[in-house]
């Protein structure tokens, strides 16, 4: 999700591995937010990581009200993956929540190595989308699946796919935060993410400690990808990918601690080193 373009990395691509959950919706629907009093804010730094070697590192940062939401995140490779790509990237998206559902306004991404510079910008209304502007342009590919206006209403951007509400009242259950499917349009690409409990670990890291609900995560594509590609085929069958989500005090906020996916060349994994909270104001009641 940090990056929507594909760029090669020797058969993994800063999409898929910073993505992660955004194929996987590559850091898959993970914020929540819902009619706080005050702002939430959350601080999160990530470590990259492919057969146990670290690729590099990702931020992610929110400020959730109770009328708006604002997300930026920012990845870059570094060690033996910087000595061959210097591949990075940065998002931005903002918008509103409103009867329990993310109701995205802007959405903007830049990625780059050392060959090109693309960025993506969306606006919207009510999730639904106004205008895009892709800068170089995605070249044409034979074997495409058109995209039609439908595919373009209702849906998230891939980082507001990281905000979505937990709207019920009662405890924090690992199936109140994790069953649910999150609509992602990129700008080209329009895909769904299904996320479903899969059980409970205790986790600990800098700013956290406690139970992160693991979910269960499926890439569907629907439009604007190519069906032929050994990639699209690949990600579609796979049943290896999870995201581990934590609640952040009593603001019913969900965030992500870990996330794991497996690609053609091996399991990537996405894991919070530092997950710093602001504005709590409290304990929220967590359910196992």
């Amino acid at each position: 999700m940090i990056a929507s373009v594909n760029y090669p990395l020797r058969g993994i691509s800063l999409a898929t591995a910073l993505r992660a959950a955004g194929c996987a919706a590559l850091m898959v629907g993970l914020l929540s937010t819902g009619a706080q009093a005050q702002a939430q804010g959350l601080s999160a730094r990530y470590s990259v990581k492919m057969l146990g070697l670290t690729l590099g590192h990702a931020s992610l940062s929110g400020v959730f009200g109770p009328a708006a939401y604002k997300v930026e995140a920012r990845a870059r490779l570094s060690g033996i993956a910087k000595a061959i790509t210097s591949a990075k990237g940065a998002a931005q998206s903002t918008g509103i929540i409103r009867s329990g559902r993310v109701l995205p306004s802007g959405y903007a991404t830049t990625s780059s190595n050392s060959r090109e510079t693309r960025t993506v910008r969306m606006g919207m209304n009510a999730g639904n989308v106004r205008a895009v502007d892709i800068s170089p342009p995605i070249p044409e590919r034979p074997g495409r699946v058109p995209l039609s206006g439908g595919h373009r209403r209702n849906i998230i951007d891939p980082l507001s796919a990281l905000v979505f509400p937990v709207s019920s009242k009662g405890p924090l259950t690992g199936a109140v935060a994790c069953n649910r499917t999150l609509p992602v349009f990129d700008g080209y690409t329009r895909f769904n993410i299904t996320l479903r409990y899969a059980g409970t670990r205790n986790v600990q890291t800098k700013g956290y400690a406690g139970p992160a609900f693991v979910c269960k995560a499926r890439y569907v594509p629907i439009a604007g990808h190519r069906p032929a590609r050994d990639a699209t085929k690949f990600m579609a069958s796979n049943k290896q990918m999870e995201v581990w989500l934590t609640p952040l005090g009593a603001s019913r906020v969900m965030a992500p601690y870990k996330i794991a996916v497996q690609t053609m060349v091996g399991m990537v994994e996405i894991t919070a080193n530092r997950f710093l909270i602001s504005g709590d104001s409290g304990t929220a009641t967590v359910s196992r």
